[in-house]
């Protein structure tokens, strides 16, 4: 029988996860041969087909597949429905275009992808959850797990969504979890209010005149520009944003000429970044102030630049409310002094908020650990590294918190 990587380190308290312990082999199982057949967004055909035989055989009551394009949505009962309450679980399932560097026999199989970020180990965690509900069923209402597909980039939470996800299933509320490596195993971290950043991207081409490096005075020098812009933009947030407020810009990436000729101005420079940041009004501030700064440097220049300004994923932010009840639930299972209860924000992103603009719902990370400093397993390292690995060791407390909000969330009358 397969075994977890190492005992476990932490104490959890209930019936939940001392039930779920027992197939902690499986839930390991069933985690790594995810992780051995990663797959992007909208693609995860072996992932939903997995999941759903998993849910088969925890005798869940219904199955719906293809929502979302590769989503997977499952109903169970609790031992009565009297109350009409449906909760939400939510876990993400796809991987990411990276090439693994790991050598454990549950590497990847797929050259270019890997499960850098966890989802292999959310799904697996929601699948736990789901034989523990199926077989105790100790609450009144619905419980209704969602499994995800294209969190990475590809707003598979909005699909979802806009699938009729919430029509079909009209939960009360929605929660969902991520690995976090900073924290160790046996911790989680929530807060109310907002949790994880807005993400936008940006495109900014400038348009000059090119010609022959020789005679520049001839050239309105696009890559110029695109250095003076550069630096500028650096000001917005410094000089148009509260000091005790959150946003960031970055350009990450600058696409102009041809290395090959060292004498040729071009006629264009295309910078590509991200803008990240909490409250709308910030959000709307930076857009403006990104227009009307790289338009006027650019102008000084006798240059021209566009801004193509999309909004790719919103704030992450957790309603008051269920942030306070995920939280007396933690306490429960791991005690108040292993629950984070201001987890520092990040300026990542998470399309879970799409879940949280259309329901009240939280967004909880799990502490994963990490190889150094903090021992979380084998393949203990921060997310999207090449030698990133869910560390299996927390799976049956991941298992226990979807269970116990809903047996909290929807106790027995």
């Amino acid at each position: 029988m397969l075994m977890p990587t190492r005992p476990q380190a932490y104490q959890v308290n209930g019936r939940a996860f001392a039930h779920i312990a027992q197939f902690h082999p499986e839930l390991t199982a069933f985690r790594r041969d995810l992780h051995a057949h990663p797959e992007l967004g909208f693609q995860e055909v072996y992932t939903s087909g997995r999941v759903v035989e998993a849910l088969k055989v925890c005798g869940v009551d219904e199955l719906h597949t293809g929502i979302g394009k590769t989503g997977v949505v499952a109903l169970i009962r609790g031992k009565r429905t009297d109350s009409g309450r449906m909760l939400g679980l939510r876990a993400d399932m796809d991987a990411l275009p990276m090439t693994e560097k790991n050598e454990f026999s549950w590497r990847s199989a797929t050259p270019g992808l890997m499960h850098g970020c966890g989802h292999d180990g959310h799904t697996a965690m929601l699948i736990g959850a789901a034989r523990y509900l199926a077989e105790t069923r100790n609450f009144d209402g619905t419980a209704v797990l969602i499994f995800q597909p294209g969190e990475e980039g590809y707003a598979g939470a909005r699909e979802m969504i806009q699938d009729g996800l919430f029509e079909r299933f009209p939960v009360d509320s929605v929660y969902a979890m991520h690995n976090w490596p900073g924290l160790q195993p046996g911790m989680v971290g929530i807060c109310p209010g907002p949790m994880m950043a807005a993400a936008d991207r940006i495109t900014i081409t400038v348009t000059g005149k090119g010609g022959h490096g020789a005679h520049a005075y001839q050239t309105v020098d696009p890559v110029l520009v695109a250095g003076h812009i550069i630096t500028a933009v650096q000001s917005i947030v410094s000089r148009n944003v509260r000091a005790i407020d959150s946003a960031v810009i970055s350009l990450c990436a600058m696409q102009a000429g041809d290395l090959g000729a060292m004498s040729v101005v071009p006629s264009t420079a295309t910078l590509v970044g991200t803008v990240r940041s909490f409250d709308p009004q910030i959000q709307d501030t930076l857009e403006r102030r990104l227009h009307e700064l790289c338009s006027g440097v650019a102008q000084g220049f006798g240059a021209t630049a566009a801004v193509n300004y999309e909004r790719i994923y919103p704030a992450t932010i957790n309603s008051t409310a269920e942030a306070l009840f995920a939280t007396e639930v933690l306490d429960g299972l791991v005690g108040a002094d292993n629950v984070v209860r201001n987890m520092d924000l990040s300026m990542g992103a998470e399309d879970f908020s799409f879940m949280l603009q259309a329901k009240p719902g939280a967004y909880l990370r799990i502490g994963q650990g990490l190889k150094n400093g903090i021992d979380g397993g084998e393949g203990g390292c921060y997310l999207h590294n090449n030698h990133y690995d869910f560390n299996d060791d927390i799976l049956p407390l991941g298992s226990a918190i979807h269970a116990s909000l809903v047996e909290r969330g929807m106790p027995p009358l």
